[in-house]
């Protein structure tokens, strides 16, 4: 019998239960679909706190997050992590959290670093994560120590029979707590064969429904992407991915001629902050609610787990 159910197996999910199965809780992760179809197989995978709040939080989780992946990006071929220089454009240090001030080698973008039209940027080597490489290494992880995956809906977090549930369901969370500001913003990328690119690029601005970002995978260049508030539709439109790889074409021209290799959407899970608290069940167990990460569940996931971890104690 397990002593923790986690409800999710995205990064989230496992992040948690790889955490507290090491903490020698006996944990079982339901999920509903196999991990190649989470949102968070579709996600780019860069490290960058992107649409999340509350800030002082996040920063926190973040360079946690940050501690965490640069010591796996020394075993990329089996975390499905490496350090990556790049560049996000149009952001100054003004335009960002506390987090940055501790990223080390975080500087301002010199001109011929900037691509386009972009006049200013930030610079900094941070992890980029094969997300679905990442999903099985954290799979094997949570099941050589002694961890459960099940591929099982919960109807209710009541159906989860254990004195600890974790609540990592995403945009799921509507459904089995009721929380109805969980919101989707839906994303879809273009992959296509890389012609040549070895540092990823984000022109992306907060509040914009169309952001710009090439992100170079070992599985090809991800290109993106958008952020379309309150749309379920996860069919990949053909409008929207020409409009994808031509905003990309004006930063590298050679990716307006690459063979498209697949055509990806996801719906990110928003909400106008993070729940990550403790909330008591009627019945005396404790449920722990862990979601509402946006767009930046790879970057806040370890440090989540560690909070989780602390929440569920012994």
């Amino acid at each position: 019998m397990a002593d923790v159910i986690v409800i999710g197996s995205g990064v989230t999910g496992l992040t948690s239960a790889v955490r507290l199965v090491e903490a020698g809780h006996q944990v079982s992760v339901w999920t509903r679909d196999p991990l190649g179809a989470t949102t968070s197989a579709v996600a780019g995978g860069l490290w960058w706190p992107y649409r999340i709040e509350p800030a002082d939080r996040v920063s926190a989780w973040s360079l946690r997050g940050l501690e965490v992946f640069r010591d796996l990006a020394a075993r990329p071929d089996e975390t499905g992590v490496r350090l990556v220089t790049g560049t996000e454009a149009g952001t100054g240090f003004a335009d960002v959290g506390p987090w940055a001030r501790e990223v080390d080698g975080l500087r301002e973008a010199r001109t011929d670093e900037l691509r386009g039209a972009d006049e200013h940027g930030l610079r900094a080597t941070v992890p980029l994560v094969d997300v679905p490489a990442h999903l099985t290494y954290l799979s094997r992880r949570l099941e050589a120590a002694g961890g459960r995956i099940e591929r099982r809906e919960a109807g209710s977090l009541m159906e989860a029979d254990a004195p600890v549930v974790v609540n990592c369901s995403g945009l799921g969370a509507r459904r089995l707590v009721g929380d109805t500001t969980v919101r989707p913003v839906r994303g879809q990328l273009v992959v296509v064969e890389n012609p040549g690119v070895e540092e990823w690029y984000v022109a992306a601005k907060w509040a914009e429904a169309d952001t710009t970002y090439l992100l170079p995978q070992p599985y090809g260049l991800v290109l993106g992407g958008t952020a379309e508030e309150d749309s379920w539709d996860l069919a990949p439109d053909p409008a929207v991915a020409a409009a994808v790889v031509e905003r990309c074409a004006r930063y590298v021209p050679e990716v307006a001629h690459a063979e498209v290799l697949a055509h990806k959407v996801g719906l990110r899970p928003a909400r106008p902050s993070v729940r990550l608290e403790v909330e008591p069940a009627p019945d005396g167990r404790r449920i722990v609610h862990n979601y509402g990460h946006g767009g930046a569940g790879v970057t806040v996931a370890w440090g989540c787990a560690d909070e989780v971890a602390e929440l569920v104690g012994d």
